[in-house]
């Protein structure tokens, strides 16, 4: 089955750490990418663009209004995903864990419905 694991974090945190910080977190990232890609459970993945960039669409009685920004107002945003398949959910969620960002803010973990099946 696929999962998304939806990628959160700070920038404003990210940024405040040291660089040796920050590539070492890439470091673990190219790492886990790797194993996966190895195990066939990598299926796709991108980060996403600074939340500055973003767009927030909502239509009210046939009118769109556009705003800038995320729809939530939170410190944690998402900044990426990654859609892996793998046997169990338990699978997903530990492979979440090992994500670098989960050490320091969340990772979400939603199984990709499948249109063939009624499970959902």
């Amino acid at each position: 089955m696929k999962y998304l694991l939806l990628i959160y974090n700070n920038m404003a945190a990210y940024d405040a750490m040291s660089e040796d910080e920050r590539n070492a977190i890439f470091g673990d990232v190219d790492d886990l990418l790797d194993d996966l890609k190895q195990s066939g459970e990598f299926v796709a993945g991108l980060g996403l663009a600074d939340v500055s960039q973003t767009k927030t669409v909502r239509v009210r009685d046939g009118i769109p209004a556009v705003t800038d920004g995320p729809f939530v107002e939170a410190k944690e945003q998402m900044g990426g995903y990654l859609i892996v398949d793998c046997e169990t959910l338990d699978r997903a969620v530990e492979i979440a864990a090992l994500w670098p960002d989960a050490r320091y803010f969340a990772m979400e973990v939603r199984p990709i419905m499948d249109t063939a099946s009624a499970d959902m």
